[in-house]
């Protein structure tokens, strides 16, 4: 495989996610986008903001190309997690542009510097701070595919809507019948071996056995 055809699928794989982060976002109102979803605080909004400035750290910033425009939220000393929420000032319009500004200075990246081009990220330890580009784009697609999929789970408990990029869903149905029904069985398995492996109560953090049946 020659260098272009790698970059070819790197650039493949880190569009696909995200442009699934983006979707998860699509229909939903101010609140919805903003709110926290988890104990830990994960809301949709705040992936988006948190997955551009991975972006624009390290396929920007760890090959001398940093953003033109300051970041407060990712500067020494500011807040903890603040890159994983947006506050009430920042607007979604302007986080989702700050998205695609991130994409355009993280592809120019890419294009403009060979795989094995050495960089520095500058919030690792010094000594063991060096990145090959290569490497570094993995890391961003690996790091955007796992909060797609915290998206994925969010949206779902949100509203119901799943799948996995806009036209194609990957899932096997559409009627809640199916899913019930579904869903039934994998509850019952989960009583069973919870059962067979002498667990009170169907296992930990698990709902009653036979939840979602018929009884």
């Amino acid at each position: 495989m020659s260098a272009s055809d790698a970059k070819t699928d790197l650039r493949f794989y880190l569009q696909n996610a995200r442009d699934a982060l983006l979707w998860k976002l699509d229909g939903l109102p101010e609140y919805a986008v903003r709110r926290p979803a988890t104990p830990t605080g994960t809301n949709l909004l705040g992936l988006v903001k948190h997955a551009a400035g991975v972006e624009l750290g390290y396929l920007g910033a760890t090959f001398g190309r940093p953003p033109e425009e300051p970041l407060p939220w990712l500067e020494e000393g500011a807040e903890a997690n603040a890159d994983m929420w947006a506050t009430a000032d920042e607007s979604r319009a302007y986080v989702l542009d700050l998205y695609h500004r991130a994409w355009a200075h993280a592809d120019a990246t890419i294009d403009a510097l060979p795989l094995d081009t050495v960089g520095r990220v500058p919030w690792w330890p010094e000594g063991r701070d060096e990145v090959t580009l290569h490497h570094a784009v993995v890391r961003v697609i690996a790091d955007t595919h796992r909060h797609a999929g915290h998206a994925d789970i969010v949206r779902e408990l949100m509203d119901g809507a799943t799948g996995m990029n806009r036209g194609n869903d990957s899932m096997p149905s559409d009627d809640p019948a199916w899913w019930a029904e579904y869903r039934g069985r994998l509850e019952l398995a989960a009583a069973k071996a919870a059962e067979a492996a002498g667990e009170a109560g169907g296992g930990a953090g698990g709902g009653a056995p036979g939840e979602g049946q018929d009884t």
